[in-house]
C-alpha cells in the first residue's frame, strides 16, 4: 500500500530518477577519472590479497576500520587484485567504485524515507542525490569513498527521528570508524543524546558506539592495526597534507591566493610565538562546535539534528587547515533535509554549485578546458561556501528549521526543563 500523498505520477517520477542515477553511475564507472588516488586504494586492496586482511595496517592506510572491511570485501570477491595493484583495467575500475555508487542508492533511499510524507520534497531530494553533478563525480568518477562514511550517519539520523537512540549510536560508530572526516558529524548527535536522554543516556550510547568500534576492529587487533592507523594518520596529517588548504574552497585558500600566489603554505607556519595556522584553525573549529552543540542541545528534534550535521560539516572545512575539496560532502546531503524553507533551497543551490565547481576546478577531467579566470572563480567559490557555513551555523544555534516533523518537536518545544528519558531504550514521547 502506498504512503498517503505517492500518487502514481510521483513514483514514476522517482523510478526515472532512480534509473537515470543508476545509468549515470553505470557509464561512468569503468572510466579512470582522476587516476592517483584510486591507484593507492587498489593498491591497498591487493596488499591485504596478499599480505591477509588481518595485515591491512601492515600499508599506510588512512582509513579506520570499516574501510579495511570494504577493502577486504573487494579482495575476497575479486581474487584478481592478488596480482593488480593499479586502476588502469575498467573493470577494476567499476569493482573500486562500486562501493560508493551503492552508498549513493542508500542516501538516496534515506532521504526519500524522511520526506516520505512530503512526497514531492522526496523526489526532488532524491534526484539531488543522484543526478547533481558533484555527487556521481565523486563516487562514480572520481571513485571516492565519501557516500560511504554519510550512509551510516544518515541512517542514524533517521534512527534518531525513529526514536531508536542505542540504534542510532551503532549506526554513528560505523560512520565514525570509515573516514576520519566523519568525526565531527559526532558533535551534533552528542548534544542530542545528552539533552534527550541525559547523562546516563548519553553514556549509554558512547558505550554502545564504542563496543561498536571495537568489533569493527578486531580483526586487526592481533597486527596492531589501531596503533598502525593512528600512526598512518598523523603522518599524511602532520608531514604529507600539513598545508593551509587542499584546494578546499575556504578563507583559508582565500589566504593562500592572495599572500601565497596560490602556492601551498604549510600550516605549521608561526604566526605569533608558538601559535601556528593550524593551532588557530583548531581554536575557530573548536567554537563552531560549541555553537553547534549549544543549538542542538537546546532544541533536540531531528530536524535540528540534520541542520547541525550540515553546519559542522560546513564550519569545520571553513576553519580547519589540512581541508581537501571533497570535505564538505555531507552537507549536500544534510541540508537538503531541511527543505523546503526558502533560504535553506536558495543556501544549497548556491552551496551546491560552488562545491561542484571546486571538485572540477581541483580534480578537472581529461581533456577538460581549464576554468575561465579559475583564479577569481576559486576566490567566489570560498566566499559563497564560507557564507553558507555560516548561515547553517547561525540556523543550528537558533533552532530556526523547517521540514519533516518528527517525534521530539512537542518535547523539545517545552524547553530544556521538560523531562528527560534516561534510559536508551525508552521512547521520549512516552
Amino acid at each position: 500500500m502506498r504512503a498517503r500523498g505517492w500518487s502514481a505520477r510521483l513514483v514514476g517520477g522517482l523510478a526515472l530518477v532512480v534509473v537515470a542515477g543508476i545509468a549515470v553511475r553505470a557509464a561512468l564507472a569503468p572510466t579512470p577519472g582522476p587516476i592517483d588516488d584510486l591507484d593507492q586504494f587498489v593498491l591497498w586492496v591487493h596488499g591485504i590479497a596478499v599480505g591477509g586482511w588481518g595485515h591491512a595496517y601492515d600499508q599506510n592506510l588512512s582509513f579506520p576500520a570499516v574501510m579495511a572491511w570494504v577493502w577486504g570485501s573487494l579482495a575476497f570477491a575479486q581474487p584478481a587484485f592478488s596480482s593488480v595493484s593499479t586502476a588502469s583495467d575498467p573493470a577494476v575500475n567499476a569493482l573500486m567504485k562500486a562501493p560508493a555508487c551503492v552508498a549513493d542508492l542508500g542516501l538516496a533511499a534515506g532521504v526519500v524515507w524522511w520526506f516520505r510524507n512530503r512526497p514531492r520534497l522526496a523526489v526532488a531530494a532524491a534526484a539531488a542525490v543522484l543526478l547533481w553533478p558533484a555527487i556521481w563525480y565523486i563516487s562514480a568518477y572520481w571513485g571516492q569513498y565519501e557516500p560511504i562514511y554519510v550512509l551510516p550517519v544518515l541512517l542514524a539520523l533517521l534512527a534518531a527521528r525513529a526514536e531508536r537512540p542505542g540504534l542510532a549510536a551503532a549506526l554513528l560508530a560505523i560512520g565514525l570508524m570509515t573516514k576520519p572526516q566523519a568525526l565531527p558529524l559526532a558533535v551534533p548527535f552528542a548534544a542530542w543524546f545528552l539533552a534527550r536522554f541525559g547523562w546516563r543516556g548519553a553514556v549509554r550510547g558512547a558505550l554502545i558506539g564504542a563496543a561498536v568500534s571495537v568489533a569493527a576492529w578486531l580483526p586487526f587487533l592481533a597486527a596492531g592495526g589501531p596503533a598502525a592507523y593512528l600512526r598512518n594518520l598523523g603522518e599524511y596529517q602532520g608531514d604529507i597534507f600539513n598545508i593551509l588548504s587542499l584546494r578546499a574552497w575556504n578563507p583559508w585558500w582565500i589566504l593562500q591566493e592572495f599572500a601565497a600566489g596560490g602556492n601551498f603554505v604549510l600550516d605549521s607556519t608561526p604566526i605569533l610565538g608558538p601559535v601556528t595556522f593550524r593551532l588557530i584553525g583548531l581554536a575557530l573549529a573548536g567554537a563552531v562546535a560549541i555553537v553547534v552543540f549549544i543549538g542542538v542541545y537546546r532544541r533536540p528534534t531531528a530536524q535540528t539534528l540534520a541542520m547541525g550535521l550540515a553546519a559542522i560539516a560546513l564550519g569545520v572545512v571553513a576553519t580547519l587547515t589540512t581541508m581537501h575539496d571533497r570535505y564538505p560532502y555531507p552537507a549536500l546531503v544534510f541540508l537538503a533535509l531541511c527543505w523546503p524553507r526558502r533560504e535553506v533551497v536558495v543556501a544549497w543551490l548556491a552551496f551546491a554549485v560552488a562545491f561542484a565547481a571546486n571538485l572540477v576546478y581541483s580534480a578537472p577531467p581529461p581533456a577538460f578546458a581549464p576554468m575561465p579566470a579559475g583564479d577569481l572563480v576559486s576566490v567566489v567559490g570560498a566566499i559563497v561556501i564560507t557564507a553558507v557555513a555560516v548561515a547553517a551555523i547561525r540556523w543550528a544555534w537558533r533552532g530556526e528549521t523547517a521540514g519533516e516533523a518528527d517525534p521530539g518537536v512537542e518535547r523539545a518545544q517545552s524547553g530544556p526543563a521538560g523531562p528527560r528519558t534516561s534510559g536508551l531504550g525508552a521512547s521520549a514521547a512516552a
